[in-house]
C-alpha cells in the first residue's frame, strides 16, 4: 500500500467532484451531505424507489444506508443497486442495526442476495449478524463482543464476496485474502450521531475515483481519521458540537501531505 498514490485520491475527488447518490436515514442526511461537500464530492439524496435507478445511472458511486429502513427505502437500494451494477459503479452498503430486529436482518439479506456490492462497513455487530453469528446489539450500537475482530472480518469478507470495513478503536480493512488496520481516529467521533454513516459515505467517494480496491478503503478511513485527530485538537475543551463543526471544516481543508505524513495502517 503506498502512501503517496492513497494521498493523491484526495486531489482526484477535489477535481473530479464525483456525484455520490446515497439513499440513507433521515437522521444523517444533512450531515452526510455537508460532509461530502467539504470533502470535495457532490452529493444527491434521492430515495423514491420511481427515480432512484435514473439517479443512480448519472451518479459515479452509490451508497446504502439502512438507518432507517421501510418497506419503500428497501425497494429503491434495490432499484438503485441493480441500476449500479448495469453501470459498474461502486456500492457501499451500511447495514446499520442489522441483528435488532428481524425485518431489519433479513432486508439487508435480500439487498445482498439482489445487488452486487462492493464495500460493506459497519460496527463488528452488525457485520457479525449480517453473516448469522450471534454478537451482541443494542439500538443500532454494537452491544458485548464475542469474538475476533479480523477474524468476522476476513469471515464475512470471504462469504459476502465483498470488501468488509469493521470499524472501531482500530478499523480492520478485508478482501478476505489481505488485511489492512487503520489506526487514525480519535473517540469523538463516537460522540455525534452519523460520523459511521458519513464515513461509509466517504468510502464511496474514494472509491469513485480509486477503484473498487482496498486502497480506496484504507485512503478513505486514514483521511478521515486524520481530519478527526486535527480536529480535536483544535477544539479540545469545547466539547462534541464544535468538533462536529471542525471536523467538516478538517474534510475541507486536509492536505495530500497531511494524509502522507500521519496516515497510520499495516497490512497484517
Amino acid at each position: 500500500m503506498n502512501k503517496e498514490i492513497s494521498s493523491k485520491l484526495i486531489n482526484k475527488i477535489r477535481e473530479n467532484k464525483p456525484l455520490i447518490h446515497n439513499i440513507t436515514n433521515i437522521v444523517v442526511a444533512n450531515f452526510t451531505a455537508n460532509g461530502l461537500l467539504a470533502l470535495g464530492a457532490k452529493p444527491v439524496m434521492a430515495s423514491a424507489p420511481e427515480e432512484v435507478a435514473e439517479m443512480t445511472k448519472a451518479a459515479n458511486a452509490l451508497v446504502l444506508n439502512m438507518g432507517t429502513l421501510n418497506r419503500e427505502h428497501l425497494k429503491a437500494m434495490i432499484n438503485s443497486g441493480k441500476a449500479a451494477n448495469e453501470k459498474g459503479i461502486p456500492v457501499v452498503v451500511d447495514p446499520v442495526g442489522v441483528g435488532a430486529t428481524q425485518f431489519r436482518t433479513e432486508s439487508a439479506q435480500q439487498l445482498l442476495r439482489e445487488v452486487k456490492v462492493n464495500f460493506i462497513r459497519g460496527n463488528a455487530a452488525e457485520i457479525a449478524n449480517l453473516i448469522g453469528q450471534a454478537w451482541e446489539i443494542r439500538g443500532v450500537e454494537t452491544g458485548k463482543s464475542g469474538g475476533n475482530i479480523i477474524d468476522l472480518a476476513r469471515f464475512a469478507a470471504q462469504k459476502l464476496q465483498a470488501t468488509v470495513i469493521v470499524t472501531g478503536k482500530e478499523d480492520t480493512i478485508t478482501d478476505g485474502a489481505t488485511t489492512f488496520l487503520v489506526r487514525n481516529g480519535h473517540p469523538l467521533l463516537t460522540k455525534v450521531t452519523g460520523t459511521g454513516c458519513l464515513l461509509s459515505a466517504v468510502i464511496g467517494a474514494f472509491a469513485s475515483v480509486g477503484g473498487v480496491s482496498l486502497q480506496a478503503a484504507v485512503a478513505a478511513l486514514t483521511t478521515y481519521g486524520i481530519a478527526a485527530e486535527i480536529a480535536a485538537a483544535k477544539t479540545a475543551e469545547l466539547g462534541p458540537g464544535s468538533f462536529q463543526i471542525e471536523f467538516i471544516n478538517q474534510l475541507a481543508l486536509i492536505s495530500p501531505t497531511q494524509i502522507e505524513q500521519n496516515s497510520q495502517f499495516e497490512r497484517l
